[in-house]
């Protein structure tokens, strides 16, 4: 189903959504690619592809996640390298896609080593009728020899050149620039993504991490053949930093982004937007919830324009950068400090809040006849009980 609302015009490209798969195992397979499509997503982000990539050795097992008290996966670890097919091949799934899909929009992801290899990338997936290309430069290839090892996103001047190369080979093809939150300051990143002519950025990538040890082996996760890696960390751990990259280059530079990393629902997926980005990609998500996920966006996100009556979905882009201030810049009185009250009819007495505040607050929950209740004198409504309710039973008012 198609909702009016949720349509989106972002570079000059018609998206029946704001919702893309992003860039992972399941982007390098045609069928599951034309199954996705069909469920209802706008368009896809191929799994990265290179010159000379014909033979790509994966290892596994490549991913490890950590779940929550639940059993739910909250951090997903992966080992994973580019596409596993060389760029005839890619070349030849966009122009199979553009061909059975024409309205979806089709993005290749590439990755080069120098000036030929990112414009023969560039050239030759355009041919093949690629809607706009996404170059990856936060992924550890180095940055054009100026510091190898280095993600040439962790460079200014690298990001400018190589971007201009790009889009010297791309002409009137947007161009996307995935960079990564690695960098000490987002935004001179975003700014030579728009010096060197990108035409909007993807932020941001999966963070670089240790995702987890075996403690009766000592081994890293996830273990191959006996020896661990670093591993590309997503999931919804990970929103907040994709939440802290967004706005800062929304309200630092003035390009278009693409928002990606940790959503999980429509609810993140609004938060993203709200934070600067207008179109919303996907992976972890699509990955551990399945491709019918997309319904659930829609509808959520539909819905949520209709209830709160916004005309569609350009009205949300960046609502909250405005209310987005350093914290010298609030205003605040201590007479302005809310206080926690415990709704009873939800309270199941698990007591964590009386715990947590007690060793880790001011110690105002207190029991009395077997019921929590908050001691206004000594409540400062620092909220860390809110955030400790497993039922949601505790909220902050004002005093």
């Amino acid at each position: 189903m198609i909702f009016d609302k949720v349509k989106i015009n972002f570079l000059g490209c018609e998206f029946e959504n704001p919702f893309i798969l992003a860039a992972t195992p399941s982007t390098d397979d045609s069928d599951m690619l034309v199954e996705a499509l069909y469920a209802g997503w706008a368009g896809a982000i191929l799994k990265t592809t290179a010159v000379g990539s014909s033979s790509v050795d994966l290892k596994y097992p490549m991913m490890y996640a950590i779940k929550d008290n639940s059993g739910n996966m909250m951090t997903l670890g992966n080992i994973d390298l580019i596409s596993e097919h060389p760029l005839i091949e890619v070349a030849r799934v966009v122009k199979k896609l553009k061909s059975k899909f024409p309205s979806k929009i089709i993005i290749p992801s590439i990755m080069g080593r120098n000036k030929k290899e990112w414009q023969l990338l560039t050239k030759t997936l355009i041919k093949s009728g690629a809607d706009m290309i996404e170059c990856s430069f936060s992924c550890p290839q180095g940055n054009i020899g100026e510091d190898p090892g280095r993600m040439l996103a962790q460079s200014a001047k690298a990001t400018e050149i190589a971007t201009s190369w790009v889009k010297e080979a791309a002409k009137d093809i947007p161009v996307l620039i995935k960079i990564t939150p690695q960098v000490t300051d987002i935004t001179e990143i975003a700014a030579a993504v728009k010096k060197g002519g990108g035409d909007a950025v993807v932020v941001t990538n999966s963070v670089l991490g240790l995702i987890g040890i075996d403690i009766e082996t000592g081994k890293p996760l996830p273990t191959v053949n006996g020896y661990g890696s670093y591993a590309g960390i997503t999931g919804p751990s990970v929103k907040p930093i994709t939440l802290k990259s967004i706005s800062q280059v929304a309200k630092g530079v003035g390009i278009p982004i693409l928002g990606v990393g940790g959503v999980s629902n429509y609810k993140d997926a609004i938060e993203l937007m709200m934070a600067g980005a207008s179109i919303v990609q996907i992976g972890t998500a699509a990955m551990y919830n399945g491709f019918r996920i997309i319904d659930s966006l829609n509808d959520g996100l539909n819905n949520y324009l209709l209830r709160k009556r916004f005309k569609n979905v350009n009205e949300i882009i960046g609502k909250a950068l405005p209310f987005l201030v350093g914290l010298d810049e609030i205003e605040y009185k201590k007479e302005d400090a809310p206080i926690a009250k415990i709704n009873q009819d939800k309270c199941i007495q698990c007591n964590k809040c009386y715990i947590a505040c007690y060793d880790g607050g001011h110690q105002a929950i207190f029991i009395e006849n077997d019921k929590l209740d908050v001691d206004k004198e000594k409540c400062v409504g620092c909220g860390f009980c809110t955030g400790v309710c497993p039922v949601d039973a505790i909220t902050l008012k004002k005093r």
